[in-house]
């Protein structure tokens, strides 16, 4: 390895050790990866000639051109699917879509609600994207549990079911997106194949969290109250159906099309778009203005875009000077092929560090074969995956869906992992079994 592509290494691994931890430094995690993608990117530049031997003179100026243009348009493909999914979920929410959510939980047995808010969550993480659904149910459960005690254990639980389900759906986690969107595994692949872990996943912590939950709720705090919209409630469903259905059918128009999957989601959006503005028409401006989309569109949360772009593009540098490839040979060396262990490993990994990089890095270390555990929907992908996903909640700072409960509910660090740690690894390793189960019976 030179001297150059050690410090690029260098370079990543400072930015990555930063990013890990935003929490002490107080820099925005985007700062950084955009610094880090900038700096690995100008070091490749000081000797170009040295990575592309058999390009000489300025064509290696217009190679590497070429080259970053190249991953920035498969970066870009990722970012795009990721904005009109934000923005598509933050328009049925902003015009109340998802009160029908409320009103389904409603019970005043605690072990009821607990199951009906799993269940819930695992399905809508799986359409609407973990993240979200994670917002969506705090924003619930606050309305529907007073008691800060028994809302920290619904609260974990919200977690460890937005993870799961996000795990088995290509549009249900930015990872499973990231793995769908380059593919390496196909709707039905994971659907089919990564559902039964991912549900397993889920309900060994549930079942073994509901003990902690007794008795039922009194009648006056468990009572949803209406909300004031500007809607109706035929209209505010057609928002929802339309938002939630379109998200469901971006994969199908992906295999009716072929055309990139950030096509369907912008195609989704124009028409919920143009949906909301003829039901503002008649409206007043006053009550509309703060809920049309150009306004909405402000709320997207930009610096996670910025961090997804910087991280990838970083990334991309590792891949080109070959650093990815030399590693992926490494930990097949080391674990002579087993992709059972390599991926629990990344897993446990991804519930300390981003999940992001970490599964960027996989497909830059392992090539797509014909064949075999690597192939497209093969044992390998799928289990990155599932582990990438359903790792990270094992550490509340795990994963975007932990991070931000952790935000809302104030849950210490130090209170989830005595209470929560051990259930979400058993529940994770459960599903790695239950995988290995269905692979070794159904194929």
């Amino acid at each position: 390895m030179s001297t150059l592509t050690i410090l690029i290494v260098t370079v990543f691994c400072v930015g990555y050790l930063c990013i890990a931890l935003e929490s002490l430094t107080k820099v925005n995690k985007a700062a950084i990866a955009l610094l880090m993608c900038v700096l690995c990117w100008t070091l490749l530049m000081l000797d170009p000639s040295s990575y592309y031997p058999g390009i000489l003179g300025g064509d290696v100026m217009h190679h590497i051109s070429e080259v970053i243009e190249h991953h920035l348009g498969d970066a870009a493909g990722t970012l795009f699917f990721l904005m009109g999914a934000m923005t598509i979920v933050e328009i049925v929410d902003s015009n109340g879509g998802f009160n029908f959510v409320r009103d389904t939980l409603k019970t005043r047995s605690k072990r009821k609600l607990m199951w009906r808010m799993a269940f819930m969550t695992f399905f809508l993480s799986a359409i609407l994207d973990n993240l979200t659904t994670s917002i969506v149910m705090i924003m619930v459960l606050r309305k529907l549990v007073q008691s800060r005690q028994d809302r920290l254990i619904y609260a974990a639980l919200v977690v460890i079911s937005a993870n799961s389900g996000g795990a088995f759906s290509p549009i249900g986690d930015v990872t499973t997106i990231m793995l769908w969107i380059k593919g390496v595994i196909t709707t039905q692949g994971v659907l089919t194949e990564i559902f039964i872990p991912s549900l397993i996943s889920m309900l060994v912590p549930a079942f073994i969290l509901q003990y902690q939950l007794k008795g039922k709720f009194d009648k006056e705090q468990n009572l949803p109250k209406g909300d004031v919209s500007t809607f109706t409630k035929s209209q505010r469903d057609i928002i929802f159906w339309l938002g939630v259905g379109g998200l469901c059918f971006v994969p199908i128009f992906k295999t009716i099309t072929h055309l990139p999957p950030f096509m369907g989601i912008l195609l989704v959006l124009g028409l919920l778009w143009t949906v909301t503005e003829i039901f503002h028409y008649n409206a007043s401006d006053d009550d509309t203005m703060a809920k049309r989309v150009s306004d909405l569109l402000s709320k997207i949360d930009l610096s996670t875009i910025m961090f997804f772009l910087g991280i990838l593009m970083a990334v991309a540098v590792l891949q080109e000077v070959g650093v990815l490839t030399m590693l992926g040979g490494v930990l097949d060396t080391t674990f002579e092929g087993n992709h059972f262990l390599v991926t629990g490993i990344i897993g446990v990994l991804s519930s300390i560090v981003d999940n992001v990089p970490l599964v960027a890095g996989c497909m830059g270390m392992y090539p797509v074969a014909a064949a075999g555990d690597m192939a497209i929907d093969g044992i390998f992908w799928q289990l990155l995956a599932y582990c990438a996903g359903v790792g990270g909640s094992m550490l509340i700072i795990g994963s975007a869906a932990g991070v931000v409960v952790m935000g809302l509910e104030k849950i210490t660090f130090g209170w989830y992992m005595k209470k929560i740690t051990w259930v979400a690894f058993v529940g994770y390793l459960a599903g790695i079994l239950a995988y290995w189960l269905e692979r070794a019976l159904l194929f």
